[in-house]
C-alpha cells in the first residue's frame, strides 16, 4: 500500500478510534465501522454520538472507526472485527450469493440512491458515454461503480472491454484525472467531484455521467450486521438504527452543526468543503422521492428485486438471493419517526 494511503487511513482511524462513548457495566461494547475515511456525508453518526443518541438508546458505542471502502465493510462485519457497519449493499448482495449459510443483512438504508458516476474532463472530447470507448480509465479495484461498469456500458450501448482500466489506490484516482494521466475515473460523485475541485478542477471542466440517469438506479450504502448478532442483540441493533436516523434528521435540519461534530473528531477536516459534500449527499442520495414517501431507512421490495437482478448480472452471480436475504426492516422505528424533513 503506498505510504500516502497508509498515512491517510492511519490518521483517520486514529482520530476515530481515540474517541469512544464511556463504557457502561450494563451494556456490551459495540464496535462500528464507517465506510471510508472521515468525510461530511458521515456526519449523522458523529452528531448522534455527540448528542448522546446512541447512549440514550442503550448502545455502548466504543468504536466509531474509519473504513477502507464501502465494500470492505462487508468483510469487516463477516469476520467479526466489527459488530455494526455502514457499507455497500451491492457488495453485501454479492457476498450473500457466494456464501450461503453465512449471509449478512442490512437493517437500514443510508444512501437510498447510489452516487455512482463516471467523471471525465471536458477537454478529453468525451461528450457522451459512447465516447468512452477506446479511452483509459482509473479506479480502485474494489470501487463499486468500477465493478458495475459493465451495467453502465450495457445501458449506454458500449463494449465494456473497449475501456482500458487501471487499478489505482483511492488517493491517486482524482490526481490522475486532474493531471491528464487517465481519461476518466469512476467513483462516488460527491467524493470525486469535490476532491477534483480541491486539485483545481472546477465542475465546469467536468462531464459527469450518473449511473441512475442511464437506468442503473441502485441502492448504495446501508447499515450492516450479522443476522446472529441482530437476533442476540435486538435492542442494540434497533437502538443503533433509531439513533442513526435521529442523527440523519438533525443533520438535515442542522448541517453546519453536524459538520462541527465531525470537525471535533477530525481536526484536519476542511469544514467548507465537507459541508458542501454533505449537502450534495443529502440532496442526491439521502433524500429521494422514495424517502419522501416512505421515510428514512427503508426500501421498496420491487426496487430491491431489480437491484439484485442488476447486481447479479453485473457480478456474474450464479445464485440469486431474495430481498429478504438482503434487507430486514424489522429493526426500523415506525414510519412516523423516520420523516426526512423532521
Amino acid at each position: 500500500m503506498p505510504m500516502f494511503r497508509r498515512c491517510l487511513f492511519a490518521a483517520a482511524a486514529a482520530a476515530t478510534a481515540a474517541w469512544a462513548v464511556p463504557a457502561s457495566a450494563q451494556q456490551a461494547p459495540v464496535k462500528f465501522t464507517l465506510d471510508f475515511v472521515i468525510q461530511g456525508p458521515q456526519a449523522p453518526f458523529f452528531l448522534a454520538a455527540e448528542r448522546g443518541h446512541y447512549a440514550k438508546e442503550g448502545v455502548n458505542l466504543t468504536a466509531l472507526d474509519a473504513g477502507r471502502g464501502s465494500a470492505d465493510t462487508v468483510n469487516r462485519i463477516a469476520s467479526g472485527a466489527y459488530d455494526i457497519g455502514i457499507g455497500d449493499i451491492n457488495a453485501l448482495i454479492e457476498f450473500n450469493a457466494k456464501n450461503p449459510g453465512k449471509e449478512l443483512v442490512a437493517v437500514m438504508m443510508y444512501y437510498d440512491s447510489g452516487p455512482f458516476a463516471i467523471m471525465t474532463l471536458r477537454d478529453k472530447g468525451i461528450a457522451t458515454p459512447k465516447d468512452l470507448a477506446g479511452k483509459k480509465a482509473a479506479a480502485p479495484s474494489f470501487d463499486t461503480p468500477f465493478r458495475l461498469f459493465s451495467l453502465f456500458a450495457k445501458a449506454t450501448g458500449i463494449d465494456p472491454k473497449s475501456v482500458a482500466w487501471s487499478n489505482v489506490a483511492p488517493p491517486l484516482r482524482e490526481p490522475m484525472l486532474a493531471q491528464g494521466q487517465t481519461d476518466l475515473i469512476s467513483g462516488f460523485s460527491f467524493t470525486s467531484m469535490l476532491a477534483l475541485r480541491s486539485l483545481g478542477v472546477p465542475e465546469s471542466r467536468l462531464n459527469v455521467f450518473y449511473y441512475r440517469d442511464y437506468g442503473v438506479d441502485l441502492y448504495s450504502n446501508a447499515i450492516i450486521v450479522k443476522p446472529e448478532y441482530a437476533k442476540a442483540n435486538p435492542k442494540v441493533v434497533a437502538g443503533f438504527v433509531k439513533a442513526t436516523i435521529k442523527g440523519m434528521q438533525e443533520t438535515i435540519a442542522e448541517p453546519k452543526a453536524a459538520i462541527a461534530a465531525v470537525k471535533k473528531r477530525e481536526a484536519l477536516l476542511n469544514e467548507n468543503l465537507e459541508f458542501e459534500r454533505l449537502m450534495m449527499a443529502i440532496g442526491t442520495s439521502m433524500i429521494t422521492e422514495d424517502v419522501k414517501k416512505n421515510g428514512l431507512g427503508t426500501i421498496r421490495r420491487d426496487r430491491m428485486e431489480q437491484n439484485i437482478a442488476l447486481v447479479s448480472e453485473g457480478f456474474g452471480l450464479e445464485r440469486r438471493v431474495t430481498p429478504e436475504q438482503v434487507f430486514d426492516p424489522s429493526y426500523l422505528p415506525p414510519r412516523a419517526e423516520r420523516s426526512a424533513t423532521r
